[in-house]
């Protein structure tokens, strides 16, 4: 009868031979201090949490209905032993949580740039990082490696004991770049960007993925990240070199559009202000970039009558892109294209026959303003943002 108990028991504890326990065996720093807090919270919690569940047994059979021999004290109200207990442990206990807690916020702050590779070995002075562009797109990821002007497109290496400082962004909803045996997970959102600095000590083939719910292909979106030695990433950076295809805008375009289970893809060269395109939402050729909305923004803005100036950053990507004049979605928009200085305004002018040279004070007039009126225009109070030529398209 033991021994059936024990093999009982044991098919009972087989499943838990398949997992796979990569969140309590890091592959970097991070993740271990991650682990490491993990550990310690619990074991605090459970100073309170084992003796409570040990007497609530205990007391259940030392005061069961049919053992006479325990003690009948109906008019016991107080002991102050049981209260110091019973508010002293917690409220230390409470105390400890918030010292680490503290600690390990403001230690494993995603933006904080890395102070030691392991343990015992912290950044040299010398090291620079390694830089890494991340874009969460539907359902695929692409890296860009800046540094060596190479990108990737679901899968991901990096030289063990170097740090890694990486950007993400994303194009179209929010996602989560997590790679669990690396660092913690921090969102990908559109127009904006994230930080995330993390370190890979061991080398190996190591899962990433989305940790956040992104769509259809959702289950797909995930990528292969490789801790290697210094020669082996160098042979897998001159692997990228060796590709045929280039990063270019209208290629990314492409590669933007929803698919799911794409095979990995390495690029020999990438357009270097292509990331910082995406984050400003504005990949697509003659698109006004966010910032750029954000600087008028700043000087006053063009005005209620101006926004149909200006092509929106939300837009249908998938739908009028390459539609082309006549479809069923309507001719292309027209829209200013971007904000030129003075001095290239009135180059461009003087190169166009038709366009006669305007000075400062002359009022802009396009699609989606009214006519200026008569009254005289007063350069002290106008606005920069709009005493400053415009090119329209």
């Amino acid at each position: 009868m033991k021994s059936l108990r024990f093999f009982l028991l044991g098919l009972l504890l087989l499943p838990l031979a398949g997992c796979n326990w990569v969140v309590m065996a890091p592959a970097g720093d991070v993740a271990a201090q991650q682990r490491d807090l993990i550990l310690i919270s619990t074991g605090l919690m459970l100073i309170v949490i084992i003796p409570v569940m040990v007497l609530t047994v205990l007391f259940a059979w030392r005061y069961r209905q049919a053992n006479t021999d325990a003690p009948y004290d109906p008019d016991w109200d107080h002991s102050t032993q049981l209260e110091l207990v019973i508010w002293a442990v917690p409220l230390l206990i409470i105390i400890a949580l918030g010292a680490f807690t503290w600690m390990g916020t403001h230690l494993l702050d995603p933006y904080r740039p890395l102070g030691r590779v392991s343990a015992t070995k912290p950044v040299e002075q010398n090291v620079k990082p390694l830089d890494v562009n991340v874009v969460a797109l539907d359902w695929k990821w692409l890296f860009i490696m800046p540094e060596y002007g190479v990108a990737s497109v679901n899968e991901l290496a990096a030289p063990v004991d170097r740090p890694i400082r990486f950007r993400i962004t994303s194009t179209s909803v929010m996602n989560a770049f997590y790679v669990p045996t690396l660092a913690g997970m921090i969102y990908a959102m559109p127009g904006m960007e994230t930080k995330l600095h993390g370190v890979v000590n061991h080398t190996g083939t190591y899962d990433g993925f989305s940790s956040h719910y992104s769509g259809a292909g959702f289950s797909k979106m995930r990528f292969k990240f490789h801790g290697l030695d210094q020669a082996g990433f160098d042979a897998w950076v001159a692997k990228a070199k060796a590709s045929t295809v280039s990063l270019d805008r209208p290629t990314y375009l492409e590669l933007e559009r929803q698919s799911e289970g794409n095979p990995v893809q390495l690029y020999a060269s990438v357009d270097p202000k292509l990331f910082d395109a995406i984050v400003n939402m504005c990949a697509t050729p003659g698109k006004m970039c966010m910032n750029e909305m954000m600087a008028i923004d700043e000087k006053g803005g063009l005005g209620m009558a101006g926004i149909h100036n200006t092509l929106p950053l939300v837009y249908d990507k998938y739908a009028r892109r390459g539609a082309g004049s006549g479809s069923v979605f309507g001719p292309e928009p027209r829209y200013v294209a971007g904000i030129c200085s003075e001095a290239e305004a009135l180059a461009m002018s003087r190169d166009s026959e038709d366009a006669p040279v305007r000075d400062r004070f002359t009022p802009i007039q396009g699609l989606g303003l009214s006519r200026p009126g008569a009254q005289p225009v007063n350069s002290s109070t106008r606005s920069s943002a709009l005493s400053t030529p415009f090119s329209t398209l």
